[in-house]
């Protein structure tokens, strides 16, 4: 059957993006790019003003497999023949009671539309949207909230907001990424031990004279635990903490040399020293920026 989804497809394999008169080529780029971000990749236009394909990929790099499907509609009838479902979009309500809804919630029908049946979401020219006309051959009708003095959108910023609600709506948001240098979160005995170097460092330096131990630690542990810090930056903070007391000994007279390596050569203990050596390699600058 015309428009019938295939068992293993993605839902996002059959949403069609539908640009009703694109009136600017750059504006079908950014179109496009938006696309691409979002996992759509089927494209129709409906006499388009002007359609460049090479000035389009120029535009939107590594574009061309889809610009190559971009498919050419004479009438808008014609474009959503197939289709079981259309989202139209406009910038403002009008005379006629329309449909209406927001994108976050109209994205989660087209997919699970999409998951039966072609689905278009409409887009029109850029100087005047949609005509009535149009906008009656739509399910429903998506209006962005945006400032009332500034509700027009530029065409591709507004196809960028619906797919990007649309892959939500389709995908699960992946696990953010994280630093090369992310290790496990720290252990109980970690933080624990990390508290209890701070407080003797801030404690060889006089930092209690005029401040309760106990008021100032308290507060340092819910700063800490609300960054929730990995092993390798606690290892960093037990390093502040014995560097501040060794470099207090220091400036007393008290001990040797004044670089890294009597700090980690002089330390109480293994554990110290591990610390410390943790702390400067977690400091250290990346081998080459991201």
């Amino acid at each position: 059957m015309q428009g019938e989804v295939p068992a293993e497809a993605s839902p996002l394999s059959n949403v069609v993006v539908v640009l009703h008169e694109p009136q600017n080529v750059v504006n079908i780029a950014g179109t496009v790019r938006a696309m691409m971000n979002m996992g759509l990749d089927r494209l129709r236009l409906v006499r388009p003003a002007e359609f460049d394909a090479w000035r389009i990929t120029g535009i939107a790099h590594r574009s061309d497999h889809l610009v190559e499907r971009t498919e050419i509609h004479d009438t808008l009838a014609d474009a959503l023949a197939d289709t079981t479902f259309v989202l139209g979009t406009t910038a403002r309500a009008r005379t006629a009671h329309r449909n209406y809804g927001r994108p976050r919630e109209l994205a989660a029908q087209v997919v699970e539309r999409a998951s039966r049946g072609t689905v278009a979401v409409l887009f029109g020219r850029e100087d005047r949207g949609l005509s009535n006309q149009a906008l009656d051959l739509c399910n429903r009708v998506a209006i962005v909230p945006t400032l009332p003095e500034y509700r027009s959108l530029n065409l591709a910023q507004a196809v960028l907001i619906l797919a990007y609600e649309i892959f939500l709506a389709a995908h699960d948001p992946s696990e953010l990424p994280r630093g090369r240098r992310a290790t496990e979160t720290a252990t109980s005995a970690e933080l624990e031990e990390t508290y209890a170097v701070l407080e003797r460092g801030l404690d060889r330096i006089a930092f209690f004279t005029r401040r309760a131990p106990e008021g100032v630690m308290r507060t340092l542990r819910t700063i800490i635990a609300r960054a929730e810090p990995d092993t390798q930056e606690a290892g960093i903070l037990r390093a502040v903490g014995y560097e501040i007391r060794r470099y207090a000994e220091r400036a007393e007279g008290s001990g040797g040399r004044r670089d890294g390596a009597e700090c980690i050569d002089g330390a109480e203990s293994a554990d110290e020293a591990e610390s410390v050596k943790a702390g400067s390699a977690a400091a250290a600058p990346p081998e080459r920026a991201d």
